[in-house]
């Protein structure tokens, strides 16, 4: 497997810096370096050569990488017994010190962990974390769970995506990664960022206006042919 090489040095960005711990990098990186945040973390050049910083950037930290045993083993025994495995805090504080370091403004780092007992994550929460941080730091998790000193050392909030249990940290942080860079000014171009506004009815159109399957017709409503878009947006408020 290719290894993928961490960007452990924070770069200049105009907008906020995600750091993700976590033991599968190239499976978040795979995704946030496709769309729009892969084109969120480039720097583009204006009028007259000027050059415009990234909005977003994204860097990640493998424990294993600061791991100081032979085997660069991260997870042992929990204490009092139970089943499985637990991810040692060693590592994680380390990865956690790479990331921050001593020069950033502790007040512009929000640190969260990913766990299906944390504070439930929603738009709004999105719109705190993109206004208010300059840093966050994504802690995911594998195996049973993580040593709960990390949580206090770091004074960590947990933080949940659902009602539900995943095998790994990796998707809920990718969740907040996009939903949070959404909010970032200039991270959505102009149209998008209007309907980024509102919430969408759900019922949405696109040509031909008349599709056929298994022998039933399927028409666009006529107040989206019409060209009236007041009328337009009364109906999709009513479907909200």
């Amino acid at each position: 497997m290719k290894k993928v090489e961490s960007k452990n040095k924070a770069t200049k960005t105009n907008g906020m810096h995600f750091h993700v711990i976590t033991l599968f990098p190239e499976v978040c990186k795979a995704y946030t370096d496709a769309s729009v945040l892969g084109r969120a973390q480039k720097t583009k050049k204006g009028k007259g050569a000027k050059v415009r910083g990234k909005k977003i950037d994204i860097s990640y930290y493998n424990p294993r990488d600061f791991a100081t045993n032979k085997h660069k083993k991260v997870d042992d025994k929990p204490y009092g017994g139970g089943p499985g495995m637990v991810m040692a805090a060693g590592p994680i504080l380390k990865a956690w010190q790479k990331a921050v370091g001593r020069k950033h403004n502790k007040r512009k780092v929000k640190t969260l962990i990913m766990s299906p007992r944390g504070t439930e994550f929603t738009n709004k929460l999105a719109r705190t974390y993109a206004r208010t941080y300059d840093h966050i730091v994504l802690i995911s998790g594998r195996y049973e769970g993580i040593d709960y000193r990390v949580k206090k050392a770091l004074n960590a909030e947990e933080v949940s995506v659902g009602d539900y249990v995943l095998t790994g940290g990796e998707l809920p942080a990718l969740s907040i990664i996009d939903a949070t860079s959404r909010q970032v000014p200039g991270v959505l171009g102009t149209f998008e960022s209007l309907e980024d506004e509102r919430v969408s009815s759900g019922e949405m159109y696109t040509r031909p206006d008349e599709i056929k399957f298994k022998d039933k017709k399927y028409k666009v409503p006529k107040v989206f042919l019409s060209g009236h878009h007041k009328e337009i947006e009364k109906y999709r408020a009513k479907k909200k």
